[in-house]
């Protein structure tokens, strides 16, 4: 298991909140990244994603779940913004038939991948890990982000 040497933990109780902590990212995990995003189906992953496009200047309402596509990619002013989803990924070496790694090693790429825990080889090149959780009222979400 990766050790992580810093770590910062964040609450937010709506869905502004979320896209606002979204932008609060870019600065704290700067490209190039490869960041694993965990959290339960409708903990708010792709909201956070959606503030992160904001704040590098892509089109942020284009930002959908790459559920069944896999690899959604959106052009910021310098950065790109690289949202994957490995739920539907079986094998490891699926992952590299989709390319991760070359995309985790463009200079210019901060790559989001969700369900990333699942794969050793993920984990273990992953610059950081962002888990979202379920507060204690419907809408607060924590966020604990290890680098």
């Amino acid at each position: 298991m990766k050790v992580w040497t810093r770590e910062k933990r964040l609450r937010t109780r709506s869905e502004n909140g979320t896209l606002a902590l979204g932008e609060l990212l870019t600065e704290l995990l700067p490209a190039p990244k490869l960041v694993v995003l965990r959290g339960d189906l409708g903990m708010g992953k792709t909201t956070l994603v959606r503030g992160m496009a904001a704040a590098l200047g892509a089109d942020s309402m284009g930002v959908t779940s790459p559920t069944f596509t896999l690899v959604h990619e959106y052009k910021g002013r310098k950065t790109r913004l690289i949202h994957l989803d490995l739920y539907r990924l079986e094998e490891e070496r699926e992952i590299e038939g989709i390319g991760l790694w070359e995309m985790a090693e463009a200079q210019d790429a901060l790559v989001m991948v969700e369900w990333g825990d699942r794969f050793a080889s993920v984990m273990e090149r992953a610059d950081a890990e962002i888990s979202i959780g379920q507060g204690e009222e419907e809408n607060e979400r924590l966020l604990r982000v290890q680098w």
